[in-house]
């Protein structure tokens, strides 16, 4: 007797009904943004993601030298494969690049509730534009790819937040380069874990001014409109130049939230700076998606990214883009009973007499599905033979 590996699925009759009716909900609302399908191995060199995250991913991936003697990786992500992609061709291709994936996506990790070692992913980015208006695009996509199920704004939030702002308040601070990476990284995991264990990480990194920084962030993470966000940073920018660059990221700001308001997405949005995201590639606006009880994992979350090209040895192209997993919406789905009756549904089901009957029944039943209908018909039939008269033509 055997089982599936710890981690993954299978997808009986039942739940592969489930899984394609994302996928094709997923499509659907691709498409109505103006999004072309893409796809890519799910084997990939293995520097393509060391080159993105650094050797200490390694651990985290399904990662072997295969018989040729290269270093492979099963994916565990779509951008840096899309990168690769759009990079190749990207002097030839017409700007802005909108494409999306629906992929299937491997991490070694341990199993929980809402991520496992599998999972299949909506990916959707938008490459060649640097201004807030490919965000807002991207960011009204991830919620039409949530709204299409039937989903509202009780039952799911946008997070938006910058990496802009805190690179410029780190960086007042005498943190840039690896220590900003790393600190970002711990205030990115401070939701799930205790301020004790939060302190302790920074203050190796923060000394005696750790506790101070504690309070900033607290500030920080309380702010909830562009006015507080203005009055706060102001306070803490110098003169000049960064001054004039703060400037600019606030009517950045300005300008994506108008442009989502426009789109009568105001009810979605909830200005969070406590939301970084993890991921060091990230250069701008990113963001979360979730349920607002806090009781799962994220739907969503995305951000931008105009330096990935680059360090991935490609020429410089800003892009935007989020990931959507199959295995926290189903869960929310099912639970708000917002997963339809998804029956293989029989136009005609065939009731056959006798032998003469049956063979023009076949032949009915073969016309019939070539126009388009459902046409079932009992496999078994007893003392079923070919008549001696049978139309010529007959095999």
């Amino acid at each position: 007797m055997f089982e599936s590996l710890p981690g993954f699925r299978d997808f009986y009759p039942d739940r592969c009904a489930v899984r394609n009716f994302l996928f094709d909900s997923w499509k659907t609302a691709a498409r109505s943004f103006g999004f072309s399908e893409y796809d890519v191995p799910i084997l990939e060199p293995l520097d393509l993601f060391r080159e993105k995250s650094g050797d200490e991913i390694v651990g985290q991936l399904f990662s072997f030298t295969d018989k040729g003697g290269r270093e492979v990786v099963l994916r565990p992500e779509l951008t840096p494969s899309l990168t690769r992609l759009a990079g190749t061709r990207a002097a030839s291709l017409k700007k802005p690049v909108k494409w999306f994936c629906i992929g299937e996506n491997f991490r070694y990790e341990k199993p929980q509730r809402g991520r496992l070692r599998s999972h299949y992913q909506l990916n959707a980015d938008i490459l060649g534009e640097a201004g807030p208006g490919a965000d807002a695009e991207l960011i009204a996509l991830c919620v039409r790819a949530l709204s299409v199920f039937g989903l509202g704004p009780r039952d799911f939030r946008v997070r938006l937040s910058d990496r802009g702002l805190w690179s410029h308040f780190l960086e007042g601070r005498g943190l840039s380069g690896a220590r900003m990476v790393e600190v970002l990284s711990i205030i990115d995991k401070r939701e799930r874990e205790n301020e004790a264990v939060t302190l302790a990480k920074l203050r190796p990194l923060l000394g005696d001014a750790t506790e101070q920084f504690i309070d900033h962030l607290s500030a920080i993470s309380s702010l909830r409109s562009l006015d507080e966000m203005r009055a706060f940073f102001s306070g803490s920018a110098a003169r000049g130049e960064s001054r004039e660059a703060l400037e600019r990221r606030l009517e950045e700001w300005s300008a994506l939230l108008g442009s989502l308001e426009s789109m009568g997405l105001g009810d979605y949005l909830q200005i969070d700076l406590g939301v970084v995201r993890g991921i060091a590639y990230y250069t701008g606006f990113v963001f979360e998606v979730f349920e607002p009880t806090g009781c799962s994992r994220a739907l969503a979350g995305g951000g931008r990214y105009n330096d990935l090209a680059e360090r991935l040895g490609y020429a410089a192209m800003p892009a935007v883009g989020f990931g959507m997993g199959d295995v926290v919406l189903t869960d929310l789905l099912e639970n708000r009973k917002l997963v339809p009756p998804l029956e293989n549904a029989l136009d005609l089901y065939l009731i056959i007499g006798g032998v003469e009957e049956r063979c023009l029944a076949l032949a009915d039943a073969d016309r019939l599905r070539n126009l388009g209908f459902c046409v079932e018909y009992p496999l078994r039939e007893v003392g079923f033979a070919w008549p001696a008269n049978r139309a010529p033509g007959w095999p």
